[in-house]
């Protein structure tokens, strides 16, 4: 990982020279993961940024709380680890500010993700800085994924098959929705722990958490609502979603499937077909040249074909965060290319009374696509 974290940083060095951009700020803990190879779980949320510095022409920084410095040099490959300890004012950005050097400067930002205590921090103490955003060369390096991503992405897969199989088990007349919930961390927890070695992966932990996306009865139509105490009832349709559950060595990815308890209806079974459908038409759309809008319009005419409109959009990418660029959805221009990664999900909604979902995650090949998530999504009454 080290190595290929540098290359990484290596790549992004080049195009902020291409843009005539004197260093990148980064505040975005997935693109300091990205780059740096270090995380921590305790960040901004709790007034304690993280912040790697990458010059174009020199040695990147990372500046980190006192109390994870350690820890952070045992992961990074970025020599100068630079600690800050807690105080008045801004002691993380004084910490910061050495790193940049002196005098006008072009700094690269990722905008969108910059919190505004430390873009205030920045306008405040560096006026002469001109600030660029960045956010669309750091998605281009980041959207094609190599093989070694590819490999942990495939055993990320295993992981949320895992989970989806534990949950299943767990169905029945009776059982609380949160008891899903419960079967679904443990499956996931386990698979994802038979992969990690405990040395080399000593800074990774196979816990699968996050609140659980499910949904019974007729508040599948409530597409992210998450387990309650709703005991599971003959004839409900189980809405399982795990886009914001599926983190394994920091690559994320999307993935969904409904089941049935005990019975099912005409109009919820030809629902489930027609979701199954929008998106095999979308699948096969990808390949590399094709256009994001364009697959997400195959899914589109599927459902108006069928009387339903949709709702969102068909898929989104992948990778060390839970929502990166492009998106299949209207207005997105992208020219897909091999080694990009989306999750391809969609659904209809039925208000009041269900709804049928049904997404994975593939990676882009060079005729097509792979599946990421290959497991069985046809009806299934249990």
């Amino acid at each position: 990982m080290t190595s290929d974290c540098q290359q990484r940083t290596s790549r992004l060095q080049e195009r902020l020279r291409e843009a005539g951009v004197d260093a990148a700020i980064l505040t975005d803990g997935d693109s300091i993961a990205y780059f740096g190879g270090y995380w921590n779980y305790l960040g901004l949320e709790f007034g304690r940024p993280t912040i790697m510095v990458v010059p174009a022409d020199d040695a990147p920084s990372i500046i980190t709380p006192l109390m994870e410095s350690d820890m952070c040099r045992a992961m990074t490959w970025v020599d100068n680890v630079v600690p800050w300890e807690d105080g008045d004012g801004a002691p993380w950005g004084d910490a910061m500010r050495p790193t940049l050097g002196t005098g006008k400067m072009t700094l690269g930002i990722e905008a969108a993700k910059m919190p505004a205590v430390i873009a205030g921090y920045i306008g405040a103490n560096i006026p002469t800085a001109r600030l660029s955003d960045i956010a669309r060369m750091v998605g281009e390096i980041r959207v094609i994924k190599d093989e070694n991503e590819i490999a942990i992405m495939r055993q990320a897969g295993q992981v949320a098959i895992a989970m989806v199989e534990s949950g299943r088990d767990a169905l029945g007349e009776g059982v609380p929705e949160y008891e899903l919930a419960l079967a679904v961390i443990a499956g996931g927890t386990r698979k994802a722990a038979q992969y990690m070695d405990p040395d080399k992966d000593r800074f990774f932990s196979p816990t699968i958490h996050n609140l659980q996306v499910l949904q019974s009865g007729h508040d599948t139509c409530m597409v992210h609502r998450r387990s309650n105490v709703r005991r599971l009832q003959k004839g409900d349709p189980v809405y399982f979603c795990f886009c914001g559950m599926v983190n394994f060595k920091h690559y994320k990815l999307g993935f969904d499937r409904n089941y049935f308890i005990g019975s099912v209806t005409d109009e919820q079974a030809r629902d489930h077909e027609i979701t199954i459908a929008a998106q095999k038409a979308a699948l096969d759309a990808i390949r590399p040249g094709a256009i994001a809008e364009e697959v997400h319009a195959c899914a589109d005419a599927v459902y108006r074909d069928a009387g339903h409109a949709p709702g969102y959009r068909t898929g989104r990418a992948i990778g060390y965060s839970f929502l990166e660029s492009p998106e299949l959805k209207v207005g997105d221009q992208t020219v897909l290319q091999q080694g990009m990664s989306f999750a391809v999900d969609g659904g209809i909604t039925v208000a009041g009374q269900y709804g049928t979902r049904v997404g994975d995650s593939i990676v882009v090949t060079s005729d097509g696509y792979e599946y990421l998530t290959p497991f069985d999504k046809t009806l299934t009454v249990v």
